[in-house]
């Protein structure tokens, strides 16, 4: 760790002492092996380690200078490299360059997007004229604002955080991350240590940079070794007349849900923009589980009472067999040095290939219907198999599978079976799968992203903001705002996305977020402001998430809503529904409509039609999981819009109403569904069409099972 400290960061190799002794220092407060709950420092001192104060070693950094007499043009720090931590105060041990000695200072500003280069040449100590302001943390040291010496400060070994110093004007705090960055789905790396040393937590941008570090060295032989195994490939003279496709190396950490690095991920991949449609590949498609049919499932888990599973197929793409001739480059740091101008012939798909999701599914498809497994009538991600009464439920998402059975043995007999045809990982109880942290207990389940609502409130500055009651007030209607100031629209666009994920357990935001989205083309100041309410409400409430109890039944049943000519813009009407297994919530809607309504019945017609469609959908997906459902029930706060479905006759005020919103009327005839009315009062779609007060916003949240659970 040492070594690759120095090297990387072009450290001089004298400071070697020191670059151990902070590589220790780090050790003690790090998970440094993976499934690692607690750090040494922890097992030592019983609590866990302050870390926000740490900085990447070989870092420039600028040290006050207050030994010389300096005049009024005279430079008032030196430059030099930050090397370490002091032990018995609460400095930073540096490289003082225009002295050449190591000191221990509380008055340094640390450069952490800059390390020291050996062709940096001299620039100016201070890259702009804003001020320095000095803080100082002295506890038990007197009031004086003088800086102690390291000799003479008294020893504080459970508070090691210097004292910083920092801009007026940029607090680092207030400074937005990148809203670029993408959503990770699977296994979210948590910002544990900003910047360590530690090789295993850093995630390469070059191959060059992996193959300097054993870790990478051993992922990336680990990926090669995957493919020996599964017989991937076989090294051929390069055709003449044949595209050869490019590869690229992959580097990613891989994270449990608690944010801990687990392990290094290499992956070799395919340059797939480089292949030609009819050549090299034909079809492409393959379906993946929707976010609905995991609730679904986790709901029909509740009725039967039985804990669900996960598990997660290594190199799954790597099994996958192709139907086309593809050739790809060798990869880079492994060329065969006897055959260095060959390619590789693939024989299985490869990651980055068009063709590669379909050709898994496909293979994976097949081996579970040879094995008995029934696949879903609707969604074809859905694998079930029946024995008796007992019955064998399987969810798959690409290379993850959710499975679970009201027989433990069906459980472990599923494992087996899929182990001896793939390399399986992560075999375990349901904790954490597309981004839902789900915690199954002995009297239901608890679905939340506390983690990540709190990762998005940091990433948008908003942590120590004013939090709010509700996401959206109830005196304001957004509009285009054509004479309002615009906003930078990337910034906004990531505010919108990143809350878009949230909603998967967060039904309580839905239609705020909703209704900001519809102005990401051109957002203004007022629209900001609106979004910044939403993320200050998900501040006070990030450990909220959906309760699914065991106290529930099989009975489907749905509610639906509109808020008539709520669009201040255009005057068209928003629909929202929820609809319930049981107890438990599954899925909701908001959604703006498509046509201007003229009249509230109209609005509430046409919202009980898209409540039918769904809860047709949730039908039979039901019967796939064995169950029957008889009339549906949809509860409209309307009666005249109930009227509307139960007569065929059309007259003055209906007959402009499109074709297909009146396919609900067929389907109360054949009594597939039946609207009955609801007071308004316990319309739960409420909390979907409109902006609400906080004590009638906090007991519709309370009732669609919108909760806190320590």
């Amino acid at each position: 760790m040492a070594r690759v400290m120095l090297l990387s960061n072009n450290v001089p190799r004298n400071l070697w002492a020191e670059a151990i002794n902070t590589a220790c220092y780090i050790g003690n407060r790090v998970f440094l092996r993976p499934g690692t709950r607690n750090t040494s420092y922890e097992l030592w001192k019983g609590k866990r380690p302050n870390v926000s104060y740490f900085h990447t070693f070989g870092s420039k950094c600028y040290i006050l200078n207050d030994r010389d007499q300096l005049g009024k043009f005279d430079a008032k720090s030196d430059e030099g490299i930050f090397i370490g931590y002091a032990l018995n105060s609460r400095a930073y041990r540096v490289f003082n360059l225009k002295t050449r000695t190591v000191m221990e200072s509380s008055n340094v500003v640390i450069d952490d997007t800059r390390l020291k280069s050996k062709n940096d040449e001299e620039e100016d100590v201070l890259e702009d004229d804003s001020p320095l302001e000095r803080v100082v943390v002295t506890p038990n040291v007197g009031t004086s604002n003088e800086v102690t010496q390291p000799s003479t400060r008294v020893p504080n070994l459970d508070s090691n955080e210097p004292a910083p110093w920092v801009r007026r004007l940029h607090n680092k705090e207030d400074v937005i991350g990148d809203v670029n960055e993408g959503v990770r789905t699977r296994r979210q790396i948590a910002n544990l240590i900003s910047f360590t040393c530690y090789t295993s937590q850093i995630e390469p941008k070059k191959v060059e940079e992996a193959l300097n570090d054993e870790f990478w060295v051993l992922a990336m032989q680990e990926e090669l070794n995957q493919f020996e195994r599964n017989e991937v490939w076989t090294l051929v003279p390069r055709p003449k007349t044949t595209n050869v496709i490019g590869t690229k190396w992959i580097f990613r950490n891989k994270s449990d849900e608690d944010g801990n690095i687990v392990r290094n991920k290499a992956r070799l991949v395919a340059q797939g923009y480089s292949q030609i449609e009819g050549i090299d590949f034909e079809e492409t498609f393959a379906p993946v589980a929707r976010l609905e049919s995991i609730r679904l499932l986790l709901s029909i888990s509740c009725v039967h009472k039985f804990k669900l599973h996960q598990m997660d197929v290594k190199s799954a793409f790597l099994n996958g067999f192709l139907q086309e001739e593809v050739f790809v480059e060798q990869p880079k740091g492994f060329v065969d040095a006897h055959h260095p101008n060959h390619v590789y012939r693939l024989k299985k798909a490869l990651y980055g290939l068009k063709q590669a999701p379909r050709a898994w599914y496909e293979r994976l498809t097949q081996f579970l219907v040879d094995n008995n497994y029934t696949r879903g009538s609707v969604d074809k991600t859905l694998f079930i198999k029946r024995d008796n009464d007992e019955l064998f439920i399987a969810q798959i998402y690409v290379d993850d599978i959710v499975f679970g059975s009201t027989n433990n043995t069906k459980v472990q007999q599923f494992v087996d079976v899929m182990s001896l045809e793939f390399e399986m990982s992560l075999v375990g109880e349901l904790s954490y799968f597309l981004g839902l942290q789900i915690r199954q207990m002995h009297d239901g389940i608890f679905i939340t992203q506390a983690k990540y609502a709190k990762n998005l409130v940091k990433k948008f500055g908003l942590k120590n903001a004013k939090r709010c009651d509700t996401p959206m007030s109830t005196t304001l209607k957004l509009s285009k705002d054509a004479s309002g100031k615009s906003v930078e629209q990337t910034l906004y666009r990531g505010m919108i996305g990143s809350l878009l994920y949230l909603t998967a357990s967060r039904p309580d935001i839905s239609f705020s977020v909703g209704v900001c989205a519809r102005y990401q083309a051109d957002p203004k100041e007022s629209h900001l402001s609106s979004v910044k309410r939403i993320i200050r409400y998900v501040n006070g409430t990030s450990n909220y998430g959906i309760w699914y109890s065991f106290d529930t039944n099989a009975s489907l049943v749905g509610f639906s809503d509109a808020d008539w000519a709520g669009n201040c813009d255009d005057r068209k009407s928003t629909s929202g529904g929820c609809f319930f297994l049981g107890n438990n919530l599954v899925s909701w809607f908001c959604k703006k409509q498509n046509s201007i309504s003229l009249s509230t019945a109209e609005a509430e017609y046409i919202a009980a039609g898209s409540g039918c469609t769904q809860l047709l959908w949730m039908k039979q997906m039901l019967v796939d999981y064995g169950f029957n459902q008889g009339t549906l029930t949809l509860f409209c706060d309307n009666m005249s819009a109930i009227n509307i479905s139960k007569n065929p006759v059309q007259h003055s005020r209906t007959k402009h109403i499109d074709i297909r919103h009146h396919f609900i009327r067929e389907l109360v005839e054949n009594k597939c569904i039946v609207l009955e009315h609801v007071g308004t009062n316990d319309q739960l779609a409420d909390l979907f069409t409109k902006p609400l007060d906080a004590t009638r916003f906090k007991t519709l949240s309370r009732s669609i099972g919108i909760c806190l659970v320590e």
